[in-house]
C-alpha cells in the first residue's frame, strides 16, 4: 500500500521566490532565510518521496470571488506556473499524479468531506515557493505533486478541527491506495503576518513558536483554537496556519501510532515583513 512517511511545514512568502529567482539569496537580508533550508534540501535528496501531497492556498489565481471552494484537489496530469502579474516564476511546470489524486478524492468524499475536483488550474507561489525552498532550482521537480487548495482568504474558512480531521481522512485514503508509494504531505502558509490596515507588518514570535511547539506535541489542542485567536495574535493572514493541521492530521500518532520524529525546525523574522516557520516531521509508524 501507499504510505505517508513524513510531513513538511513551511511558510510560502512570495518574496522568497522572487529573491531566489533574482539571485538575491546570498544577500545579507535573505541569507539567514535560505540558510534555514540548507538541511531541508539535503534531507529531501536523502528522503525523496514518490509523491508530494501539497496543501496550500490559492491567491486569486486559479479561483476568484466568483467561485471559492473550501477544499479543492488537483487531479490533472500537470499544472502550469501561474502569472501573478509579473510573469510566471522561472521554475519547472508541476507534474501531477492523477491516479492517486483521484483515489484520494473518492476516498475522502466517501468519508464525508466535500472536495472540489479540479482538472485544470495554474499554481501560484503558494505551491511553487515551498518546492523551491525544499528542492532548490532543478530543471524538473524531483517527484509528482498533488495540489490541494484550501480557502483561507475569504470567510468563512474551515476550522482547525476540520482541517485536522481532514488530514486523518487523507491518511486513510493514501493507505488504501494499492501501490507501494512513499508519500510526503506538506502544509504551507503563515506564520504570523498581516498585509493591510493599522496592524500591517504584525509579527508575533511568541505565538509562532508556541504554535510550532503544539504542532509537535499537541496537535489536537491546537486544532481546538478558534479563528479569532489566530486573527488577534497572528494577524489577518495568520489564519493560513490552519492548513498545517491538515498535514499534521495525516501523521500516524493521531491514529494510535508512535510520535513523529522532529528532523528540523527553523524560525526567522523578518522576511518581507513576515515570519518564516518550518518543520520536518518523520513518521516512524
Amino acid at each position: 500500500m501507499a504510505r505517508i512517511t513524513a510531513s513538511v511545514f513551511t511558510s510560502h512568502v512570495p518574496a522568497i521566490g522572487a529573491a531566489l529567482d533574482l539571485g538575491k539569496s546570498a544577500e545579507p537580508y535573505w541569507q539567514p532565510v535560505f540558510q534555514g533550508y540548507e538541511y531541508s534540501k539535503l534531507w529531501m535528496k536523502d528522503n525523496r518521496p514518490d509523491v508530494v501531497f501539497l496543501v496550500f492556498n490559492d491567491h486569486a489565481t486559479a479561483f476568484s470571488l466568483d467561485m471559492i471552494p473550501t477544499f479543492a484537489i488537483g487531479t490533472a496530469d500537470e499544472y502550469a506556473v501561474a502569472d501573478e502579474g509579473w510573469g510566471p516564476r522561472p521554475v519547472p511546470k508541476v507534474i501531477g499524479h492523477a491516479d492517486l489524486a483521484s483515489h484520494i478524492a473518492q476516498s475522502v468524499i466517501q468519508q464525508d468531506f466535500d472536495l472540489t475536483i479540479v482538472n485544470r488550474m495554474d499554481v501560484d507561489h503558494g505551491l511553487t515557493v515551498p518546492l523551491s525552498l525544499m528542492c532548490g532550482q532543478p530543471q524538473a521537480w524531483p517527484c509528482p505533486v498533488i495540489p490541494f487548495a484550501v480557502n483561507v482568504v475569504q470567510y468563512p474558512v474551515p476550522s482547525g478541527q476540520r482541517c485536522l480531521n481532514l488530514g486523518k481522512a487523507i491518511r486513510k485514503a493514501v493507505e488504501s491506495y494499492d501501490e507501494d508509494l512513499n508519500v510526503h504531505i506538506w502544509g504551507t502558509g503563515g506564520m504570523s503576518h498581516q498585509l493591510q490596515g493599522p496592524r500591517a507588518g504584525l509579527i508575533n514570535r511568541e505565538f509562532d513558536n508556541a504554535f510550532l511547539d503544539r504542532m509537535v506535541s499537541d496537535p489536537e489542542g491546537q486544532a481546538a483554537v478558534p479563528h479569532i485567536n489566530y486573527v488577534r495574535e497572528a494577524g489577518s493572514e495568520g489564519i493560513e496556519l490552519v492548513m498545517w493541521l491538515i498535514a499534521r492530521g495525516a501523521m500516524s500518532d493521531l491514529a494510535g501510532g508512535p510520535a513523529p520524529v522532529v528532523k528540523h525546525r527553523f524560525y526567522h523574522v523578518p522576511a518581507s515583513n513576515t515570519a518564516v516557520g518550518h518543520l520536518i516531521l518523520e513518521d516512524k509508524a
